[in-house]
């Protein structure tokens, strides 16, 4: 599978698992893909190590489950696999789809994902496979799950009726992370090598989801270079790209609430690519000295043209 920086998922759950419950109340008869379960089938508590879906929101889970995995030490190596495109951050609800899959909330009937959450997923999720040479596998077929209309576990993130509603973030095939500031030279070339440079201020709005929303502080942007870009306008692309690159985002934080970055990038159509990150830091002296000097530096063969 994957191979990425593990971290563990996030401990949510709770909201999505209510409403699954309010909707079976409707419900009077389980339908086709809500089907009551076999006598084989029995409760077991969800174990520790089993990590994807550890204190998801529930506590027991159906074995065999929805893949067919028939014992505990299978249900756990088949899951942990998973565990490297969870922590790349690709969609939000990939956790919950995943789990009820793997580990099925021990109800009376077997409850599948809908239909339209396994297209969510694959659509933010298998970009990220295909980087590291891995199909989205059969047995994930978003056509055999049920659709909307039927019981089955719909997407959290991206409820029509949630106030909460926002961009999913993509995770990017290729990750940035905090450059070490070596030399003011070293930082000053890539700066000309950049479309953009802008020295911003992000902050994080939660630490409660599987991915975490970043803002831009908008009174703490400080424009080195905006190139093909309008001045006023590099606030609203920078804060699109942190709703997009979750993964880069994370990467530049590194667990904080907030933090100062120099930050510089090229535009790419409708979108901005962050490509190196600096963290502002009174010890990143080669830093600070490669921004006093960037007013008066020169670009090499590029004479007049630095904006």
């Amino acid at each position: 599978m994957v191979t990425a920086h593990h971290r563990h998922p996030s401990r949510s759950g709770g909201p999505w698992l209510l409403g699954l419950l309010a909707r079976l109340l409707l419900w009077g008869s389980p339908g086709a893909w809500a089907s009551y379960l076999r006598r084989s089938s029995s409760c077991t508590p969800i174990p520790h190590r089993m990590a994807l879906c550890y204190d998801i929101g529930y506590s027991e889970m159906r074995i065999p489950n929805l893949l067919e995995h028939e014992t505990m030490p299978e249900v756990i190596q088949q899951s942990s696999s998973w565990l490297p495109l969870l922590a790349r951050e690709c969609h939000p609800d990939a956790r919950i789809f995943l789990c009820s899959l793997f580990a099925p909330i021990c109800l009376d009937r077997l409850i599948y994902p809908c239909r339209s959450l396994c297209e969510a997923v694959k659509r933010s999720c298998a970009p990220v496979m295909a980087c590291y040479g891995y199909p989205w596998p059969e047995i994930l077929n978003c056509n055999k799950f049920p659709a909307d209309h039927e019981l089955c576990i719909a997407a959290v993130s991206m409820d029509e009726n949630s106030s909460s509603r926002r961009t999913v973030p993509r995770a990017s095939c290729k990750d940035c992370e905090l450059e070490e500031a070596s030399t003011a030279r070293e930082i000053l070339e890539n700066l000309c090598a950049n479309d953009f440079a802008v020295k911003i201020r992000i902050l994080r709005k939660n630490l409660t989801t599987t991915i975490s929303d970043f803002d831009l502080d908008p009174s703490r942007v400080e424009v080195l270079k905006h190139g093909p870009l309008l001045r006023t306008e590099i606030p609203t692309r920078l804060q699109q790209w942190l709703d997009i690159d979750a993964t880069c985002a994370h990467n530049i934080m590194r667990g904080t609430h907030a933090g100062v970055f120099v930050v510089s990038g090229e535009v790419q159509s409708d979108k901005v690519v962050v490509n190196k990150a600096y963290a502002w830091q009174k010890r990143n002296r080669n830093l600070h000295q490669a921004v006093r000097r960037w007013k008066h530096h020169r670009c090499p063969d590029q004479a007049g043209r630095k904006v």
